[in-house]
């Protein structure tokens, strides 16, 4: 464990110094580090395209040229941070949640350390501070609460039982945002491929809920975290799409980059996460931590939570970064091959047995989430060019 924990830190920091350092030098100078606050006016005045300002670099140099791509070397660099990280978390979050029974702390502090890690490069300059508004925080807040949420759920299923378990119900998120295009406005209708490629990600849920021998049997607990989870990352790009990107199509004004958008949507769900730790554990956080530290030092519990939340952070960053970069069809692939990997790493590490059916299961849902994802992009290529012929016919 000692000798993974080592090489997932060397990992992680060489995707890490990859997004520092490729793909142009950075400004010189130091920029001061306060975050500034400035009228609506001010960043209507001056916008640039979305696409320009997703190829950014992460240290906040001067945005590339909207046609200049990526290296390979890069693109793999940020991929291998990416999925190291992010079953890094699923390993050091699964031990922090065995070691206490207080998970909305654990979230929370996850986020801490993020948080700590966004200063200490906004403080001396490392990366430009963003500028927003008291209007641009206020329309960031409701996601930031989403995104609370979605983390929070997340925690608490693999928490509650075996994180593979977890992982395939995550997979049904995209049946939430289905449902959610169809009953929030704007209604999105999707193709009759997507909604049955749809059926099959349940179908895959379905059948990992069915035991060999025992029928079905469901952990209620983490598959109602992880569906809470669902909801909430649904909700979240449903809503807050539009406001996101407004704000990173401002980034020549407001510093709003694809990592600092990242940044500020992890300190607004610090916040929100704060105010259910208070309400959920604040009154028996003393009295748990008392009973945990009776089995286990202190001090394990805390390495497990930051290193959890250290690379917590660090794979979402990356993934952003990866994906500001790369096509659809690309994101689908790449989406879809992290979750088999954390399902099956997650597996071997924690000894989770997953039978037949699990297994098959797994198959099935992640696969189906794979299908949805090109289905979706084949009907917005279709729905796109019927718009264009329709204005020619004008």
């Amino acid at each position: 464990q000692e000798m993974m924990m080592r090489s997932a830190l060397l990992l992680a920091a060489a995707a890490s110094a990859s997004a520092l350092h490729l793909g142009g030098a950075p400004q010189g100078g130091l920029a001061t580090a306060k975050l500034q606050a400035r009228g609506t006016g001010a960043l209507l005045r001056s916008a640039m395209p979305l696409k320009v300002a997703e190829l950014e670099h992460i240290k906040g140099g001067a945005p590339a040229a909207a046609d200049e791509k990526a290296s390979p070397l890069k693109l793999m660099l940020l991929i291998l941070g990416w999925y190291i990280g992010n079953t890094a978390y699923n390993v050091y979050n699964k031990k922090a949640c065995a070691l206490i029974h207080a998970h909305w702390t654990v979230a929370f502090a996850q986020l801490v350390v993020g948080v700590v890690w966004t200063l200490f490069l906004w403080v001396p300059g490392i990366r430009k501070t963003p500028i927003l508004s008291m209007a641009d925080i206020k329309s960031l807040a409701p996601i930031g609460l989403f995104a609370a949420s979605a983390h929070g759920g997340s925690v608490l299923a693999m928490g509650a039982g075996a994180v593979s378990f977890a992982q395939i119900v995550k997979a049904a998120e995209p049946v939430y945002v289905a449902l959610l295009c169809l009953l929030v406005p704007p209604v999105e209708v999707k193709s009759a491929l997507a909604y049955a490629m749809l059926m099959v990600i349940v179908g895959g849920v379905g059948l990992a809920c069915v035991k060999e021998g025992k029928g079905v049997d469901i952990n209620m607990m983490a598959f109602g975290w992880a569906s809470f989870a669902n909801l909430a990352a649904a909700l979240k790009g449903k809503l807050g799409k539009d406001v996101s990107h407004h704000l990173k199509s401002l980034v020549a004004t407001n510093n709003m980059s694809v990592a600092n958008t990242y940044a500020v949507m992890n300190m607004l769900s610090a916040a929100w996460t704060l105010i259910v730790v208070i309400l959920a554990e604040g009154s028996t956080l003393k009295a748990e931590w008392a009973h945990a530290t009776a089995k286990v030092a202190g001090s394990e519990i805390i390495k497990n939570v930051v290193l959890s939340g250290f690379f917590f952070y660090l794979y979402n960053e990356l993934a952003f970064l990866f994906l500001a970069e790369v096509g659809p069809v690309t994101s689908s692939v790449m989406n879809t091959a992290k979750r088999v990997i954390v399902i099956i790493a997650c597996a071997i590490i924690f000894g989770e047995k997953m039978d037949r059916n699990a297994k098959l299961g797994a198959a099935v849902a992640v696969g189906g989430v794979f299908l949805y994802s090109l289905a979706e992009e084949a009907d917005k290529k279709a729905k796109a060019a019927a718009a264009k012929v329709k204005v020619a016919a004008k």
